[in-house]
């Protein structure tokens, strides 16, 4: 049997880019699929688009609308409306029909190479931040390990439901870093994840991280206070090191800018 993967979606007021999502995952070339909808009482027509797109989905929708108090408490209410053996957060556009397929695969592949299925969590990928259809910014991160600053890309990360089940949810404690302190606090004792050395997602750029330097600077101090908080040392080195392997990503590389965009470009107009 074939493993079902749910789609964690969050929205408020998202007109301008669900429908981009949306159809994103519409054109995945994988079967089992659910997509779960955690939306914050949008005002706009978030709500109608997902109605319409419900009516027509190849893929179920399951949408609950409720008033939450930021992403990440979303993203926990996402999680409660779900049923899928893997979840994945999909706030953003994936950028390949094969992309949900290539990551469970992975996190197969990861199960066998390893020959301890129970110690793989799950799977990530390469990402874009995009303006539009302009490629901002490339993110790598490869493999790695917590104390050299790596940390997979969030928005690409699929998991197992048992992750969930074993680690818990979202800190809603964090404005900008929860996603990270997650993170830690599942492969802190050496948990396992698949990779795909490709782009799959592509991330709508400013983010609750990203978007403004106060926002960076605040997400700097919730880094370190999420180290110290799963006792991972040094938190203030580590933090360097993790900020100096974001900033190196700045340095753009032509040929994958250019790619990604074109593959953007060509996934709108099919």
């Amino acid at each position: 049997m074939g493993k079902k993967v749910s789609l964690l979606l969050t929205t408020y007021n998202s007109e301008s880019v669900i429908a981009k999502t949306l159809d994103s995952i519409m054109m995945q070339d994988y079967d089992d699929i659910e997509i779960c909808i955690a939306d914050s009482e949008s005002s706009d027509s978030t709500l109608d688009i997902v109605g319409k797109y419900s009516e027509s989905s190849r893929y179920p929708i399951v949408c609950k609308s409720k008033k939450d108090g930021g992403i990440y408490e979303g993203l926990n209410n996402a999680i409660a409306l779900s049923s899928g053996d893997y979840l994945q957060v999909m706030n953003d556009r994936l950028t390949t029909p094969d992309a949900i397929s290539k990551l469970v695969k992975a996190i197969e592949d990861e199960e066998s190479m390893c020959g301890n299925p129970d110690s793989v969590l799950g799977a990530h990928s390469d990402l874009v931040y995009a303006e539009g259809d302009k490629v901002v910014r490339y993110w790598h991160m490869g493999r790695g390990k917590i104390g050299s600053g790596w940390m997979p890309a969030h928005p690409t990360l699929m998991l197992k439901k048992s992750a969930y089940d074993k680690y818990g949810l979202y800190d809603t404690t964090y404005i900008c870093s929860a996603d990270y302190e997650f993170m830690l606090r599942i492969l802190k004792a050496g948990g396992r994840l698949g990779y795909v050395p490709e782009v799959l997602v592509s991330m709508y750029y400013g983010g609750t991280s990203n978007s403004t330097s106060d926002a960076y600077v605040n997400s700097i101090s919730e880094a370190i206070r999420a180290l110290k908080a799963n006792n991972i040392h040094p938190a203030l080195w580590i933090t360097g090191l993790r900020t100096v392997r974001v900033a190196l990503q700045f340095v753009k590389s032509p040929f994958v800018n250019a790619k990604i965009s074109r593959q953007l470009e060509n996934n709108k107009n099919e």
